[in-house]
């Protein structure tokens, strides 16, 4: 007989599907928004925080009224009765923090998650925009560390709430016992809690400011690690290196001025209702002594004392929490502020349907669909601008060039619709560390074979065989293990994936050799045959495969056709000059092939050469010697 044990697991709709749109006139807003999308988890929360502190508060009640019936009557019935209640009480408390404390938690996750996936959306669609807006360090800051500040607020709501709800209770029932004493109690921690506040202030502006000090530490680590071979190329480490450490004293200084300050709150906290218990055990000493109170009663009043610096502590702790929570909250509002380099509007007109034609307005460079075109340029950064602008990137940039995809503006269409329909691959490839089999498929649409279909289609077989686990291994940040080439090669396979209506692709094979451009190049315009794909490229091995060639100068569209016929146009010929100007353009590429050849060429002779003197060398040695 076997028992099988199963577990079952709880899983938390995390990340959300759609986490919202803040209102961002301030933290505070910010704030109100986040509790709003989570009413009803804080409201759980908040239920179980007031039955666990109320379950507390009436221990010392309980404790009291059986101390008084034992005294009174010994263990009889009705001293048996208090103290099943205690104990009941005392389950129903137990179980209503073990819950809450998981409501707490999930309240804690659910802000946390929601801030994060903001701040990452709003990065991921700004584009170049973040970065002219806020330093590097301020947005890796804000999804390391503010976004957990403010996830912690909401951790600590419903604990705070049920302490200030139970603290009427206990009032009411010290008052109910004993006038003077509840006087004392009632209106003395308030005004232990206002002594604590007044050091509120200064600690949230130090925390500010470590804040700001650890951003701008984030931001010139980022920027040193990222320019390090370029540091290291003019001997600028130890200038870079200094830096760093300036501004790192300057954030431990920021940090001691923060621990000062909370220090001595810690120490008050602590003090202070120390010092108020005392004096409550004092005066209700005297009242036991006088007989105006029972012993029950002066036990019951030290519990209750004892029992209200428990949410004199968590106020503070809370406005030490809301403190924090609002400087990230105002640097989290900063990062989603940043309107995206291609607006923040949504669109004003209808998405046309597919295949239709992908125009340039400015130069005329039209890719119509199921063709696979070249574009070439006598200056390679005019066609690269060509190509990026069809891709939408900066609508502001954009707004004197506008780009048409059936005769309406990329800018006035849907722009996640439109990311769908229309890839554009730069020319410097950006890896990032993971799975290759994930860096890949990057819509989480692909499987195996088409996964390595692409990796064949891009000629990248040596990048499976440098990785232990090939599809499947791991590749570092950037992928710093591969060469330029491989980089490349595995950023067109990315592109490849994809399978858009229209792709788009700068200078696809500029880092890698003859052979394996000719053997990309067959395979690339096999693979996207029949659907509207662009090539930015000079290189001959690439135009001889392509549809069309469109030759762009002077910042138009001056004439077009297959490599073959510009090559072949006579100059006197309609067209002449302009095919004469593409063959001078496109002859540069094959001039660096045919030098390219004569220096592998030359090398080649030259190492047989020297080989052959160090042949002729060892002859001559050997005739020396057996001449001595």
């Amino acid at each position: 007989m076997s028992v099988v044990l199963r577990t079952v697991v709880v899983v938390r709709p995390l990340p959300f599907a759609d986490p919202g749109t803040p209102p961002l006139r301030g933290p505070l807003t910010l704030l109100l928004w986040l509790a709003r999308k989570q009413i009803r988890v804080l409201l759980v929360a908040v239920f179980f925080g007031v039955v666990g502190f109320t379950c507390s508060a009436f221990q010392p009640f309980l404790l009291g009224k059986i101390i008084d019936s034992a005294t009174d009557s010994g263990l009889d019935r009705e001293t048996w009765t208090w103290a099943g209640v205690m104990v009941a009480v005392g389950l129903v408390w137990i179980t209503a923090n073990a819950i809450g404390h998981r409501w707490d938690i999930t309240a804690w996750m659910h802000a946390a998650f929601r801030t994060s996936q903001l701040v990452t959306r709003t990065v991921a669609r700004s584009g170049h925009n973040i970065t002219k807006e806020l330093p590097t360090g301020e947005v890796v800051s804000s999804v390391a560390n503010d976004t957990m500040r403010i996830g912690e607020v909401f951790g600590i709501a419903a604990q705070t709430i049920g302490s200030v709800a139970t603290y009427g209770i206990v009032v009411v029932l010290m008052f109910d016992q004993s006038l003077r004493l509840g006087l004392v109690i009632a209106l003395g921690l308030p005004v232990v809690a206002a002594v604590l506040a007044l050091l509120v202030k200064p600690l949230q502006r130090h925390q500010k400011n470590q804040r700001d000090a650890q951003g701008r530490l984030t931001t010139l680590g980022a920027d040193t690690v990222s320019g390090l071979r370029i540091l290291r190329g003019i001997g600028g480490e130890k200038v870079f290196t200094g830096r760093y450490q300036v501004q790192s004293q300057k954030v431990r200084e920021a940090g001691v001025a923060v621990a000062g300050t909370q220090s001595v709150l810690d120490a008050l906290q602590i003090l202070l209702p120390g010092l108020f218990i005392a004096l409550v055990v004092y005066l209700g000493a005297a009242e036991a002594i006088a007989g105006r109170i029972t012993t029950g009663q002066l036990v019951a009043f030290y519990g209750y004392a004892s029992f209200l610096s428990w949410p004199v502590h968590l106020l503070v702790q809370s406005v030490n929490v809301v403190t924090k929570a609002h400087v990230a909250a105002g640097k989290v509002v900063k990062v989603l502020q940043v309107v995206p380099a291609t607006g923040a509007e949504g669109p004003t007109a209808e998405m046309p349907p597919a295949g239709v034609p992908l125009v340039d307005e400015t130069t005329g460079v039209t890719l119509r669909p199921g063709r696979v075109v070249a574009l070439v340029s006598a200056d390679p950064d005019e066609s690269a601008q060509v190509a990026i602008r069809m891709g939408r990137f900066d609508d502001e940039a954009e707004t004197g060039t506008p780009v048409t995809l059936g005769g309406v503006r990329l800018a006035d269409l849907d722009k996640q619709e439109l990311r769908e329909r229309i890839v554009v691959a730069d020319a410097t490839p950006a890896l990032f560390s993971g799975r290759l089999a994930g860096e890949l498929d990057v819509r989480d649409s692909a499987n195996a074979e088409a996964l390595l279909r692409a990796m064949h289609v891009a000629d990248a077989h040596d990048v499976l065989d440098s990785l232990p686990d090939g599809i499947e291994g791991e590749i570092p940040e950037k992928g710093r293990s591969l060469s330029g080439g491989q980089r490349q090669r595995v950023a067109l396979a990315r592109a490849l994936l994809t399978d858009p209506e229209v792709l788009v692709l700068i200078e696809p094979t500029s880092a890698v050799d003859a052979h394996t451009e000719a053997r990309i190049a067959q395979r690339l315009t096999d693979w996207r045959q029949g659907r509207a794909t662009l090539i930015v490229t000079a290189s001959p091995l690439v135009l001889d495969h392509v549809d069309d060639v469109i030759f762009l100068d002077g910042g138009s569209v001056v004439t077009h056709g297959t490599h073959r016929e510009l090559l072949d146009l006579p100059t006197s010929a309609p067209g002449g000059r302009e095919a004469a100007r593409y063959r001078k353009v496109v002859g540069r590429s094959m001039d660096e092939d045919d030098l390219d050849a004569e220096l592998d060429e030359l090398l080649g002779a030259t190492n047989a050469g020297n080989t052959n003197a160090g042949t002729n060398a060892g002859t001559t040695n050997a005739g020396e010697g057996g001449k001595a």
